[in-house]
């Protein structure tokens, strides 16, 4: 068990440090302005809500039936509601503003400038717990595969991995914005892959025995209503105030495209019988 478990981790290594790849093409390149920063907002929370409604949600729905899938998913939505009506955040003033304070010299342009730069922080902090938490199922998976054979286990990993670089920018780049920090941008995305290995080592050692797959399933739907209050009330926000609606719109539908494809990829990579399924209810 202990040598499946090691061979589970240095798998699931790989998912999580191609996460950190995806950082790295952020910092290469110099920090985004306020429009690009928007459409790349814009594509990122097209990568959170293709995963939270195509993936965590679905799951939950054909896994639970469509009552119980949609009371988890609602369970994260409120909760996370409550939670960030607690949370303090900036207000700003348009874009425009900043533009014209700054052409007039005005030392209130650098500040407008700075709550900017604390919003696009916060978007990027709420965006890596979103991926963390959506990459802990996946160190599951990861094990689980690992338990069938090797080859699966590492044709599963290389999906994930591939499947984790856009995920990795999505963190990294209002991060890197915000900061101006290429290693704070950097680290941020990292931490946020390595919640795959650490969810390796909760079901080696809690999943069958002590959490049943039902709820797991309803667990991962509520991530699902997480990450979509998230990227509703967080993300899409900030990516109309800086390129605006129709622009930001279509970066949106490209991002779930993106993830669409590459969940499907995923997907493939995943054999049928490998899952935390429980018996459906019917949808």
């Amino acid at each position: 068990m202990d040598s499946q478990v090691a061979v589970a981790l240095a798998l699931s290594l790989v998912g999580g440090v191609s996460t950190s790849i995806g950082a790295l093409f952020v910092i290469v390149n110099q920090a985004p302005n306020l429009k690009m920063l928007g459409l790349l907002q814009g594509f990122a929370a097209g990568l959170m809500l293709s995963i939270s409604f195509f993936d965590l949600a679905h799951n939950a729905l054909n896994s639970l039936g469509f009552l119980k899938g949609n009371l988890w998913f609602f369970a994260g939505v409120i909760f996370f509601g409550v939670v960030a009506s607690f949370i303090p955040e900036p207000t700003l003033a348009p874009t425009s503003d900043v533009k014209g304070r700054k052409k007039n010299g005005d030392d209130g342009g650098k500040d407008t400038l700075k709550k900017h730069r604390r919003q696009v922080l916060f978007s990027g902090i709420v965006t890596a717990v979103g991926i963390s938490l959506h990459n802990f199922p996946e160190g599951m998976a990861v094990f689980l595969g690992s338990m069938k054979g090797l080859r699966v286990g590492i044709n599963l990993a290389l999906a994930i991995a591939l499947h984790n670089i856009p995920e990795g920018v999505a963190v990294a780049l209002p991060v890197y914005f915000a900061t101006q920090s290429k290693w704070q941008a950097f680290k941020l995305a990292s931490l946020s892959g390595f919640a795959e290995p650490l969810g390796v080592i909760i079901v080696a050692y809690l999943f069958p025995s002590s959490l049943s797959p039902e709820i797991l399933e309803g667990l991962l739907g509520s991530v699902g209503g997480v990450m979509a209050f998230l990227t509703l009330h967080e993300m899409l926000p900030l990516a109309f105030d800086y390129a605006g609606q129709k622009q930001s719109v279509k970066a949106v539908f490209l991002g779930m495209a993106f993830m669409s494809a590459s969940l499907y990829f995923l997907s493939i990579s995943l054999p049928e019988d490998l899952s935390f399924k429980v018996p459906s209810e019917g949808i």
